[in-house]
């Protein structure tokens, strides 16, 4: 403060010493006029300048808690937009504030608390659909079961009062005015009471039965991708602010990949194939990696014994179980399909265990992998893939979603099922003897559960 002063003061002399030095007359001269140059004020940044200054992270951040609080409707891109600043300003005025367009550090940590706050209460996050790659916010505490087939997914609450839809299927030369037609048809019954429909994108609003639905469709080409949301008039207090920010995080089609791998799960499930009376398990590398402790439901704790990181096969044993029905693994004849046996993750059913079969259709993407569409759900990786006759095809597995891309079919490493011979050499070469004779497959399935830190 003093220095600040002391340099004002100096620079206050030094004006005051200069205009003497200017304005006293030599002798003998006549005195020339004062010349005065304006001063101009520095230049005051626009709300859209400042906002250029920013990150992109930073923009996104900021939109995305703007929609949290309801005063934010648009995309949420990074991209500067008169929406943003004039949503910036409305959250002012709500807030008492001059509505100058740009956050100071006081009002931008509020925004933050507020929103964060409202996010956790309904376990906000970000997921990329499995069989589109389109990206979406969820409110995971609200709809909590997922499932996922090769039309979409959709997530539920456990007694169907909110669920959430995204549903794909190529169609000939679509128009949003045409989806958007065909929408408020389907199903019968719907009234809806709100549309709009642009160029690029269409919403409806409105009820069905005796449930309120939001529903926001685009498309890109002929791949058509919509969004659709169903909750009881009971929820609305609970849903309709959610369903701002679900609509604004909706990304049909993202341009830029996800920023890696998801982060690993505290607790991860997966699914084991008992191979051995003496407690040898065939199961997911990448489900039990980097364990403290690994469980196989029912029997106990297991041991990591080895594993194969090409194709991502792990051997685990657990020591002294009774009951154990290892399945035989004479090879089956897999060509185009399989049934893949495994057990969901709990949270898709309900905290339960149950062991149940989807249907997959193969690709052969190497000698030793094949591709498998549509992936099963989350808990089946490591799966055992049987053939039509009911014998061992193979172990399947769900890989990361690394990019959630423009693609309009499953990548080919999404899902896969790593063939019966290329098991058989995995067990064979850690010493295993694989001498089950049962041919129940499910049965011989476990659920396996990875506790990390």
């Amino acid at each position: 403060m003093r220095s600040m002063l002391a340099a004002t003061l100096m620079l206050a002399a030094a004006t005051a010493a200069n205009a003497q030095m200017t304005t006293a007359p030599i002798a003998g001269t006549k005195p020339k006029p004062v010349q005065t140059v304006p001063i101009k004020p520095p230049a005051v940044q626009t709300p859209s300048e400042t906002a250029d200054g920013m990150t992109q992270g930073e923009r996104l951040s900021l939109q995305s808690d703007l929609a949290w609080v309801g005063q934010y409707n648009g995309a949420i891109t990074g991209d500067v937009s008169e929406r943003m600043v004039n949503a910036i300003k409305e959250y002012q005025k709500a807030k008492g504030g001059k509505p100058t367009g740009v956050l100071n550090p006081q009002e931008r940590a509020a925004l933050a608390e507020t929103a964060r706050r409202k996010q956790d209460s309904v376990g906000w996050k970000i997921v990329m659909e499995p069989t589109s790659g389109a990206r979406l916010g969820i409110p995971s505490k609200l709809v909590p079961q997922q499932a996922s087939d090769a039309n979409g997914s959709k997530w539920a609450s456990p007694t169907g009062t909110v669920q959430v839809l995204l549903s794909r299927r190529k169609e000939p030369n679509p128009t949003t005015a045409k989806l958007a037609d065909a929408e408020k048809k389907e199903p019968a019954g719907r009234k809806v009471d709100y549309t709009v429909v642009k160029p690029d994108f269409f919403v409806l609003s409105g009820l069905q039965g005796l449930k309120k639905f939001y529903v926001r469709g685009t498309f890109r080409g002929d791949e058509v991708r919509i969004m659709t949301i169903l909750y009881d008039q009971a929820m609305e207090n609970t849903v309709e602010p959610v369903v701002i920010a679900m609509s604004s995080a909706f990304n049909a089609f993202p341009s830029t990949p996800m920023a890696g791998p998801p982060p690993r799960k505290t607790v991860e499930y997966g699914t084991g194939i008992v191979v051995s009376d003496d407690g040898a398990i065939l199961a997911d590398r990448l489900v039990t990696d980097s364990c403290l402790a690994i469980t196989i439901a029912g029997f106990g704790s297991a041991d990591r014994l080895a594993e194969d990181k090409e194709h991502d096969l792990a051997l685990l044993h657990i020591y002294g179980a009774r009951g154990l029905k290892p399945l035989s693994l004479a090879s089956g004849a897999a060509k185009a399909s399989v049934d893949v046996i495994g057990i969901a993750d709990p949270q898709s059913q309900g905290g339960a265990a149950g062991v149940s079969s989807v249907k997959g259709a193969l690709a052969p993407v190497t000698s030793s992998d094949s591709a498998l569409s549509p992936p099963p759900a989350v808990g089946f990786s490591g799966g055992l893939a049987i053939d039509g006759d009911g014998k061992f095809a193979g172990v399947a597995l769900l890989k990361p979603a690394m990019v959630a891309g423009p693609a309009t079919s499953v990548p080919a490493s999404q899902a896969v099922m790593v063939s019966a011979e290329t098991a058989r050499d995995f067990l064979k070469a850690n010493g295993v003897t694989a001498n089950g004779s049962s041919t129940d497959a499910r049965a011989a399935v476990v659920r396996v559960i990875c506790v990390r830190k």
